[in-house]
């Protein structure tokens, strides 16, 4: 099969997609291109196939819905004439990456400071969480001493 293209089997190897995976995919539409069949009717995936399911491994990873990815391929199967719809999802999606990032860039901006007092508190020889604030001794009242 190698001349011939790729069994179901050497694709799940090679994208990391289990077997039902790819069948769900191929019955969701998120292929950029029909499946072939052999003469036994079992699926033969082309390269394109593989480059392709990469790039939905990846689309997925970073949270792109699968109406998504199945819109992004029903429009590359259709072929050309409709790239400002195909730039328009994958636009929306960027936005939402870097949106995603932003946040991501903050949170660990939060856990570096984190772990820097944490770091500082037990090369202190410090104990004790150095978050909770230690008890203050009250203040003892102060009377005039009549005299």
């Amino acid at each position: 099969m190698a001349d011939s293209g790729l069994s179901i089997g050497q694709v799940a190897q090679r994208t990391g997609l289990s077997v039902h995976t790819l069948r769900l995919y191929e019955r969701e539409g998120l292929l950029a291109s029909e499946v072939r069949r052999d003469g036994s009717g079992r699926r033969v995936y082309s390269a394109w196939d593989v480059e392709w399911l990469a790039n939905c491994v990846k689309f997925r990873a970073s949270g792109m819905p699968l109406t998504t990815i199945s819109r992004l391929a029903q429009l590359v199967r259709e072929g050309s004439g409709n790239e400002s719809e195909r730039l328009t999802l994958l636009r929306e999606h960027q936005r939402h990456i870097t949106d995603q990032l932003t946040q991501l860039h903050d949170t660990l901006e939060l856990i570096n400071g984190k772990v820097a007092s944490y770091e500082q508190h037990l090369a202190a020889g410090a104990s004790g969480d150095p978050w909770q604030q230690q008890p203050q001794p009250a203040p003892t009242e102060h009377t005039p001493q009549l005299g």
